[in-house]
């Protein structure tokens, strides 16, 4: 099967995950090992937990060198972009992350559904290389997996990597049409704010128990009456 385009979409997603873990390091005020590693986490984190867990020697890491290399220069280049540069790389970030993500994880369950697994694994295989990355970089920067709790994202890798395992998309004219899919939704998700249901385990009545609310509503013109007295 011939597979040049996403080779392509490969070099954009890795790019665009690269700079994106390079960028929260340094926000986090790491130093240029971690802006390094974080860099170079988010682009192959997910690539690498994928191998694991569906049987591919995780040496196969090392026969991307070309993508390594590109993956070291983009987090250079992140390092010594100009601050006004970087604020408008943040603007166009959610439209990167959304090729890199449809690319990997088109990618990610073509791996499986080709080995021959189930579609369980196809589906885990999908979603764990479009954001496993991001997961690990979250993680590594102390921060809380975006993914799991922002705008839908996690759900579209799922999408694709079902899509796949059921076989719909099988030429290159198929696959373009899944990886166009699921950065339109992608993006819809992030433009319309799309959410997941979530159930807060903190209760509501808690938000009364603030020292502030304490107080009966009078009690500030007392206290301003008692220091006006003792003026």
């Amino acid at each position: 099967m011939d597979l040049h385009i996403f080779e392509v979409f490969s070099i954009i997603g890795t790019i665009a995950f690269a700079m994106s873990g390079a960028f929260v390091a340094m926000e986090e005020e790491y130093d240029i090992l971690g802006v390094l590693v974080l860099g170079l986490v988010t682009a192959f984190g997910g690539g690498v937990i994928r191998n694991v867990l569906i049987g591919v020697p995780v040496t196969t890491l090392w026969s991307q060198g070309s993508l390594i290399m590109l993956a070291l220069i983009s987090v250079a280049v992140a390092f010594v972009l100009p601050l006004k540069w970087i604020s408008h790389w943040k603007r166009t970030e959610a439209l990167f992350d959304a090729i890199g993500l449809a690319a990997f994880a088109i990618q990610g369950g073509l791996y499986a559904a080709n080995m021959g697994h189930p579609i369980s694994a196809v589906i885990v295989a999908a979603v764990l290389t479009g954001i496993g990355g991001g997961i690990i970089r979250d993680l590594l920067a102390g921060r809380k997996p975006l993914v799991l709790r922002d705008e839908i994202y996690a759900v579209w890798a799922m999408a694709a990597g079902f899509a796949i395992g059921m076989g719909w998309f099988t030429t290159n004219i198929g696959l373009l049409i899944c990886f166009v899919t699921v950065v339109f939704f992608r993006m819809c998700s992030v433009h319309y704010k799309w959410k997941l249901p979530r159930r807060s385990l903190t209760p509501s009545e808690n938000v009364n128990l603030k020292p502030e609310n304490l107080l009966p509503q009078h009690a500030p013109s007392v206290i301003q009456g008692t220091l006006s007295k003792g003026e």
